[in-house]
């Protein structure tokens, strides 16, 4: 029975059973049920210290066991280092070093010489990642992320601060600073892929990390991890800044749609009373119409005799006036708010790196004219400009008799934008919530060499 108890306490958990340590009571009795004996018979075991060496030497040698070394510590804290380049959360580094000497049938050592291989695996992870963001660096690089640190010219905040704060409301003012925010991000012109050079999980750490610093405690840091960490937060600062100015431009062009909504209502609303009276007046002027043309009578005097023919022509007039589009839509009013969007629009477009799938090359291409009449301060639409992104709610207001209506082209450009956004047809380069879905995969070269080899 203590034979067969000590072989299960080394298989799992992986540990040998202490001199004074009872078994577990539910182990014992199963043991002892498969074996045929008592459980008392546990109490007679290992009266003589000798039993219980010889029964661990002759498990160790029959089923492979060995103790742990300082062999088996070297390789632990390589292969732990290896997984704190993705995460230092000690739990899961712990968890896998147990796991891992389970299946090497090495016994497992106590928990301080765990956590020493843990600590010891993420303070080389640690430097790793530290080398790994700041190795690719220039000096030019590293004096722009210096001067992070200092204070803007008005002298109240760090750049670093201003960077980091957010939009307070959406309107076309915070908008713009907004966009100032993201091209001193980019004109930081940090190497291409650097943010793919270390684990997703150890960036956002990092940058967590940073954030919650003051500029004096990050200019405390040695070289290495002082630029380590300022570049994580470019990273994630340039992903955050990107992302909230799309999420700002959709919440300014939500208002703009949402306040031409209300205002057609408004309008409607407002003409109730005037337009009730047109219908009353226009039934009786049918109604007289109908006796006269049962009578044979003249339509013209029949007209005559409900009001004068001036008043008539003067009601028809009010009419037209008071009636709306055919499809009774409000779009039309959102041409009223486009000096809104023209304030930041040409910025907002020209700061945005985009790319397309083939599903929104249409509206990629209608943004790329856009841009190129920013740029030359066209005011006409070219003939040749795409359309085929134009929905039939916006056909009879963007394509007119005399061409093609700019204001309405770009609002509809960039509604048709925005919806491209949403469902990921259009992804923007430095995002996190719109980046393209191909960043979501393993990289190509990697998952070719995590390939299995195959034999032919």
């Amino acid at each position: 029975l203590g034979f067969a108890v000590q072989l299960c306490y080394l298989r799992f958990p992986g540990v040998i059973l202490g001199v004074d340590e009872p078994p577990f009571p539910p182990l014992l009795k199963l043991v002892a049920d498969q074996l045929k004996v008592s459980v008392e018979s546990w109490d007679e075991y290992g009266q003589r210290e000798q039993t219980r060496r010889e029964h661990l030497v002759e498990l160790q040698t029959v089923f492979g066991f060995q103790p742990f070394t300082m062999g088996h510590y070297r390789q632990a804290v390589q292969l732990l280092t290896e997984m704190a380049l993705q995460t230092d959360k000690g739990i899961v580094l712990a968890s896998t070093l147990i796991e891992h000497l389970r299946q090497q049938s090495v016994i497992l050592p106590a928990l301080n010489a765990v956590e020493r291989a843990s600590a010891e695996a993420i303070t080389r992870a640690n430097r790793r990642i530290y080398d790994a963001l700041a190795e690719p660096l220039s000096d030019a690089h590293r004096r722009r992320l210096d001067d992070l640190l200092k204070r803007r010219d008005n002298g109240k905040t760090t750049w670093l601060a201003w960077l980091r704060q957010s939009p307070v409301k959406p309107n076309s003012r915070h908008m713009l600073e907004h966009i100032e925010r993201l091209k001193a991000w980019q004109a930081l012109d940090l190497p291409s892929g650097i943010e793919r050079s270390v684990h997703q999980n150890r960036l956002l750490k990092i940058a967590r990390e940073g954030g919650q610093m003051t500029p004096a405690d990050l200019a405390k840091f040695e070289a290495q991890r002082r630029y380590a960490t300022l570049v994580a937060l470019a990273i994630e600062g340039m992903a955050t800044v990107t992302d909230e100015i799309i999420d700002l431009h959709d919440r300014i062009l939500g208002k703009l749609f949402n306040a031409a909504k209300n205002k057609h209502q408004q309008q409607f609303q407002a003409s109730g009373k005037a337009i009730n009276a047109k219908v009353r007046l226009f039934g009786r002027i049918g109604q007289a119409l109908i006796e006269a043309k049962q009578a044979g009578r003249d339509p013209f005097a029949a007209i005559e005799a409900v009001m004068s023919w001036d008043a008539f022509a003067e009601s028809v007039t009010e009419a037209q006036k008071l009636a709306q589009p055919e499809d009774f839509d409000f779009l039309h009013r959102i041409g009223e708010s486009y000096a809104t969007l023209r304030r930041y629009a040409p910025e907002f477009l020209a700061v945005l790196k985009l790319r397309a799938a083939p599903a929104a090359k249409d509206v990629l291409d209608a943004i790329e004219v856009l841009r190129g009449m920013n740029s030359d301060n066209a005011r006409k639409v070219p003939a040749d400009a795409p359309t085929e992104f134009i929905k039939p709610r916006w056909q009879k207001l963007v394509m007119t008799d005399t061409g093609i209506d700019r204001r309405y082209y770009e609002l509809c450009a960039l509604s048709e934008m925005k919806n491209a956004l949403r469902s990921g047809d259009i992804w923007v380069q430095g995002s996190r919530q719109f980046k393209d879905f191909e960043d979501y995969l393993v990289p190509p070269a990697k998952f070719a060499s995590l390939k299995p080899v195959s034999y032919t």
